[in-house]
């Protein structure tokens, strides 16, 4: 299994209240969950009306296809021209496939 995550900072120049921009991240995370089946979610600078901070999750079996995937992502926002992309960061982490088996489980299904 392999896990994709990344951080999108952004500047919403057009933004002139904290209404605004809900509006604007809301669009932005509906389009992006919408197109890709991701996770994503504002995460940090919540107060700050020109200023926001997307982090986002994806799930899958080769770290090749995850980070393809990111990068579209990453595209995909910056090309609906909504916001200005300041900095990204991503990581992918790749767990093995044999994962240890809990023997409780064992247990539990020999009794009947």
């Amino acid at each position: 299994m392999v896990i994709g995550t990344g951080i999108i900072d952004l500047l919403i120049a057009e933004s002139r209240s904290l209404k605004e921009k809900r509006g604007v991240l809301n669009r932005i995370i509906k389009r992006t969950q919408s197109e890709f089946n991701i996770s994503i979610a504002e995460i940090g600078v919540n107060d700050h009306w020109k200023r926001a901070k997307v982090g986002f999750c994806v799930v899958g079996n080769e770290s090749r296809y995850i980070n393809g995937k990111i990068d579209r992502v990453i595209r995909f926002i910056d090309n609906l021209q909504l916001v200005e992309i300041l900095h990204t960061k991503i990581e992918i982490i790749q767990f093995p496939d044999s994962v240890d088996h809990f023997d409780y489980e064992e247990d539990k299904y020999r009794e009947l």
